[in-house]
């Protein structure tokens, strides 16, 4: 907002100019203005040091407002993308104001009426379809968020659409689970309803009467033409009104032009596994803490060629499938590539070159699409269906390929039509024309006659008044402000000043002079007449071509959905071959439980990382079953134990994700929840420390894991003193082995916990080897069966450069605390006897009160005054009943 000194509203009288800047700015709110004055866009007030901050520009200063300068800066059209990504990225919002009317048609209007302006569109992160805004390997969602129940509490809508393809998805979750799906998401912009009490990070709050369930089904019916929504799914008001607020916003930012969206494709919260946002930072599954691509697990298997392959690929592995049938189909997909190495390189060859027709397609829907997209459509269209061709002669084919290939097909009119009325390379603006070809409209090819043959007559006319004025130097030029023009050198310009030379002065300039004919006059005349009607019939044509491929839109987005999983499963081929991946395999949780069988297992991001310096990847198994689920893994800090947790977790996100995994076998029970602490760090924005961290993400595993769910736990209690940690994670596998009854990994160097498989049936003891060799630690990364011997302290801590008299005072030290501890029967002293877990559980919960049972149940915001008091008597009376007891 702007500040005091700067509020333009306090002025008084603006001129006419900055007072259709304030009606605009008005209307635009908090976003900056970008206020169209001929070839720039300018910005004023704090608008413009807010721009010039960002964009790193000159802030200058124009006229006065209340007494004050008006700070003012400005970036040119021509180039204004550019600047508008980093205003984007910078976390602003943008409205732009165009001229909606020439200088002639304001004059006409009479006197010296100002040009008319209106802001056209608002540019926000969720927002974009230009190719140049836009990572072409990643989504851009926006997301609407609407409520139904109490604050924190009852059941959210999501509607989640990336405008620049038509993805569009709903869903309904628990509050709850909104971060698990925002982290899945990873929206671009969040719109929430004006006081709806949600709260997450970067919100916009949007007009909440758009966020209506009766408005929002009246909405969608118009949007696709339906008179009913059954046809899409049975949704709940928190769904519509979530959709609802969705497309009233992008009717907004678009100023009534609506964007493609694809039918709303209804998701469930149990149709992909559960995971976590803290889970998935730690995993780094699409991307690293650091917020990079590369170094993530998407970044390690990514081999697509398409950038809309990557971006289905980032999609698969942020919700791995909890549908067994259509994991399996992916599967079968990606094996008829892996085993097929000919026919997965041509179609991975063929799809190199297909353009990304579905962001084509978003930017002609919204109507910034251009000749070049309308081009690409073409290309893309017509590369898909030689790849129906060449893909429908194979034999036995896969269930999901037999699925993909009609969507490839079926647009030959619309290919043909535009392969005729194309030039072969179109350009991507439209003010020059040339992107209609010759031969598609005899009339357009006769106007351009007309026009070439003027330019042919100009060039003679140039010819002739050199032979007529002797001067070799003269040339006939073109400018935007004096059209067709004679220029010669000034030193010759003095014949034609004389009344009878047949020229009529026009501009003096330094060393040149120009003037004008009759005859050029006329032939400029007959040039401009004629290639100003061409441009009208190419721009009429155009309207037609985006009409046709617009009638088909559903049918392309199809055909743009169908090639990225082909190159998805081309590309999880591709990376298996080269690393010899497996096909996982998947198995029913019978009478034998859950399981989780991982031979010779490997971590596709250290792999990479290792094989760059020349080392080799030490592979583990990994062999959870219902007898043996826990496994207790101890072992020296850089021994390997937070890759192994890792990597087992990756391989089931692999697999659930229809992809090979990086070992040599895997058979596994379907995860339904995923769950990772591993390693933490400060919160400090919510006033939280490392171990707050780490116990707030340990409370969400206990309290959500079910026996279905794959938990790994690294270091559990370490942020604390040794006791009190001892003491939590000694409670925290007791839960997990008697509660949650989960397959879990389980990191510790509390090795006093390796008593617990003592009583713990389905607990088993694991270690990363190490060995010492003259003083020196040698790290094995090898898994073995039974607790390690010790933990290695002092020689990770030489490996890491202490100083020698340091080390030397800690093994004093150490030898000191290990006397100690024997003496006194060490830490772990008195645990012999304690009772486990569940039997303690089960004597606390033997006696609940029904007192406080009965006041919990009440819910006090929903009573009416009679029903309050008719609990009153009945808590009364139960209160009178237990003293009696």
């Amino acid at each position: 907002m702007a500040s005091s000194t700067d509020n333009p509203a306090s002025a008084a009288a603006p001129t006419p100019m900055m007072a259709q800047y304030l009606t605009l700015k008005a209307e635009a709110q908090d976003c900056l203005l970008f206020y169209r004055m001929g070839d720039f866009f300018e910005l004023f007030f704090d608008d413009a040091k807010m721009a010039a901050a960002t964009l790193d520009i000159a802030l200058t200063s124009r006229g006065e407002h209340g007494g004050q300068p008006i700070p003012m800066c400005g970036v040119p059209v021509h180039s204004a993308e550019g600047y508008l990504a980093r205003l984007i990225k910078g976390g602003h919002r943008v409205a732009i104001a165009e001229q909606t009317e020439t200088p002639a048609q304001a004059k006409a209007r009479g006197g010296k009426t100002l040009v008319a302006r209106a802001i056209v569109r608002y540019v926000t992160a969720g927002t974009l379809t230009e190719e140049t805004l836009l990572d072409s390997r990643r989504d851009n969602m926006l997301v609407a968020l609407a409520q139904v129940g109490g604050e924190g509490s009852g059941e959210i809508g999501i509607a989640a659409a990336d405008i620049s393809t038509g993805r569009f998805e709903t869903m309904t979750c628990p509050f709850a689970d909104l971060p698990a799906e925002l982290a899945r998401l990873r929206p671009s912009e969040v719109v929430v309803a004006e006081g709806s009490g949600i709260e997450v990070a970067d919100m916009h709050p949007f007009d909440k009467t758009a966020f209506s369930s009766s408005r929002a089904e009246d909405a969608l019916k118009r949007l696709f033409g339906v008179a009913t929504l059954d046809g899409f799914g049975q949704f709940g008001r928190a769904e519509l009104a979530a959709m609802g607020g969705l497309i009233a916003y992008l009717d907004h930012a678009g100023k009534g032009t609506l964007p493609f969206l694809a039918p709303p494709l209804r998701k469930t919260s149990g149709g992909h596994v559960a995971i976590d946002a803290a889970t998935r930072e730690s995993l780094e599954i699409v991307s690293t803490t650091a917020g990079t691509r590369a170094g993530s697990l998407l970044g390690a298997i990514d081999r697509t060629v398409t950038g809309a392959g990557a971006r289905l690929l980032g999609q698969d592995l942020s919700a791995p499938l909890m549908d067994l049938a259509v994991i399996e189909a992916r599967l079968g997909l990606v094996t008829l590539f892996h085993d097929d190495a000919t026919l997965r390189d041509q179609l991975r060859g063929a799809l190199r070159a297909l353009p990304d027709i579905g962001r084509a397609l978003g930017r002609v829907a919204v109507g910034r699409g251009s000749p070049r997209d309308l081009g690409q459509l073409r290309d893309g269209l017509g590369g898909a269906r030689l790849l129906r061709e060449r893909l429908g002669r194979l034999g036995d084919a896969p269930q999901m390929l037999v699925q993909l290939l009609p969507a490839l097909d079926g647009h030959g009119a619309l290919v043909d039509a535009l392969s005729r009325a194309l030039v072969p390379a179109p350009p991507t603006e439209t003010a020059s024309g040339g992107y209609i070809a010759d031969g598609y409209d005899p009339a357009l090819d006769e106007l351009r006659r007309l026009s070439s043959d003027g330019r042919r007559a100009i060039a003679a006319l140039e010819a002739k008044y050199r032979a007529q004025t002797g001067i070799s130097a003269l040339k006939i030029r073109h400018n935007g402000v004096l059209g067709y023009h004679v220029e010669v050198p000034a030193r010759a310009a003095d014949a034609l000043m004389a009344p009878d030379s047949g020229f009529t002065h026009r501009q003096t300039l330094a060393g040149v002079v120009r003037f004008n004919s009759i005859d050029l006059h006329e032939e400029a005349g007959r040039v401009a007449q004629a290639g100003a009607h061409a441009l009208v019939a190419e721009a009429a044509h155009l309207e037609e071509l985006i009409g046709a491929v617009l009638d088909r839109k559903a049918d392309i987005a199809r055909a743009a959905d169908a090639l990225a999983r082909l190159d998805v499963a081309a590309s999880l081929a591709e990376r298996a071959a080269e690393g010899g991946w497996q096909r996982p395999h998947f198995v029913a949780a019978d009478g034998a439980g859950q399981c989780l069988d991982i031979v010779g297992g490997r971590h596709p991001v250290v792999e990479d990382a290792l094989r760059k310096d020349g080392q080799p990847f030490v592979a583990n198994d990994c062999r959870l079953n219902e007898g043996d689920r826990l496994w207790l893994v101890t072992g020296p800090n850089m021994g390997g134990k937070s890759t192994f947790l890792r990597q087992n977790a990756l391989i089931v996100i692999l697999a659930q994700a229809g992809g090979y995994v990086p070992a040599q076998a895997a058979t596994l029970t379907l995860v339904d929840r995923l769950f990772s602490r591993v390693g933490a760090s400060d919160n400090l924005a919510k006033g939280r420390s490392t171990f707050m961290v780490e116990m707030v993400e340990t409370a969400a595993i206990l309290a959500q894991a079910t026996e279905r769910s794959f938990v790994i736990l690294d270091e559990v209690g370490r942020g604390t003193s040794t006791y009190d940690g001892l003491a939590l994670a000694w409670a925290v596998v007791e839960a997990v082995h008697e509660v949650n009854r989960c397959r879990c990994l389980f990191a510790t160097h509390y090795h006093e916990l390796t008593r617990l498989a003592e009583t713990l049936l389905s607990l088993s003891l694991h270690h990363v080897r190490a060995r010492e060799w003259k003083g020196d630690l040698i790290l094995l990364h090898e898994l073995a069966e039974g607790p390690a011997d010790r933990s290695y302290g002092l020689a990770v801590a030489r490996l890491a450069g202490l100083p020698p008299a340091v080390l030397k005072r800690a093994k004093d030290v150490l030898a000191r605390l290990e006397a100690g501890k024997a003496k006194t029967g060490g830490s772990a002293a008195g645990l012999d006897d304690l009772p486990l877990f569940a039997a303690v559980a089960t004597q606390e919960e033997a006696a609940p009160d029904p007192l406080l049972a009965a006041i919990a149940a009440i819910d006090a915001d929903a009573l009416s005054p009679r029903e309050a008091l008719d609990h009153i008597y009945r808590l009364k009376q139960l209160a009178a009943d237990m003293r009696h007891d």
